[in-house]
């Protein structure tokens, strides 16, 4: 009898462990005092004596933010998740961020603002720091392995409740543009895309920023000074746009202003979309800088726009073809 019990017991521990060594998602803390960080006095104001969100932020009232940890080719990886608290199946975006290592990281003000102002309108934000970063395993390679990272999220997001993983969108800045570029390639189930102020080249960034290639590319890329030609072209879109999908509309957001990433390497880029009949729409902001802040209010505005009518609405695809009168 004292057997039987046993091998009950290995066996129901055996299927928990099972279980869970399925699950993707192995950490995920909710952010219930926003007060604890820097961001909170830029998010509140003293009405009466009592401490309130200003009317800008009252939306954070109605949106959770976790911290979450989730598993990707063997490694821990750190990410941010933000959703309406409201029950519900809402579209999902997947957010890259730009920078490299610590800079650039994502922190609690990403989740309250840029994402909070996403999720407030009905939708499941998820961002990863990629691999190496923010005490997560592994060690990024700047547009190498840890697109793994990005594209893992998709089987992430089933794990969320509440998150649409019929309706997947991808946005990202910057770096997270090239990033959002390399995984639009290897995905099949991102429905719209958004990237800003996004590396399309990176040997011109190189060019004319001649630090990042000392101080970040050749650091962060394996093997970097043997095989430069090769690694440089993996990261630049600008020479493979042949392989994005024809079903993904992109909407490319660039400041006229930016020295960090020159604004000719988005319009590059949509030379090239063009030559393959790839949907995209691009708007350049005069005097914008890499952030575009110039305009953030405009800019919000077309990336929530963009995703609606994708994602929300089921908008269908452009007709890329020449035609009309």
């Amino acid at each position: 009898m004292k057997y039987f019990r046993l091998v009950i017991f290995c066996l129901i521990f055996i299927n928990c462990n099972s279980q869970d060594s399925n699950q993707l998602i192995i950490q995920q803390d909710l952010i219930s005092d926003l007060s604890k960080y820097p961001i909170y006095p830029q998010l509140t104001e003293e009405v009466n004596g009592k401490v309130e969100w200003t009317s800008e932020f009252a939306y954070l009232d109605d949106i959770e933010i976790y911290t979450i940890t989730y598993m990707s080719d063997g490694l821990k990886v750190k990410g941010l998740l933000v959703k309406p608290k409201k029950e519900g199946n809402y579209p999902s975006i997947i957010y890259n961020r730009g920078g490299n290592r610590d800079f650039g990281a994502l922190v609690i003000a990403h989740g309250a603002i840029t994402f909070g102002k996403i999720a407030k309108e009905g939708y499941v934000v998820i961002a990863s720091q990629y691999r190496g970063n923010a005490g997560g395993e592994g060690m990024e390679e700047f547009g190498g392995k840890e697109v793994n990272d990005i594209s893992i999220l998709t089987e992430v997001l089933k794990e969320v409740e509440s998150a649409d993983t019929e309706n997947i969108g991808m946005y990202g800045w910057s770096r997270g543009g090239m990033m959002t570029y390399i995984a639009l390639t290897k995905m099949k189930n991102i429905k719209a895309a958004v990237v800003g102020g996004a590396v399309s080249d990176i040997s011109t960034t190189i060019e004319d920023r001649p630090e990042m290639e000392t101080n970040v590319i050749a650091e962060l890329i394996p093997e970097y000074e043997k095989n430069k030609e090769i690694e440089l072209e993996k990261r630049s879109a600008i020479n493979w746009a042949d392989k994005f999908p024809k079903d993904t509309p992109i909407l490319m957001l660039h400041g006229t202003s930016d020295w960090r990433v020159k604004p000719e390497q988005s319009l590059k880029m949509a030379l090239e979309f063009e030559k393959y009949r790839v949907p995209y729409r691009l708007i350049m902001f005069e005097g914008g800088d890499h952030g575009i802040s110039e305009h953030k209010d405009e800019v919000n505005s077309q990336v929530i726009s963009w995703f609606d009518r994708y994602l929300k609405n089921g908008e269908k695809i452009p007709d890329m073809e020449y035609h009309g009168r």
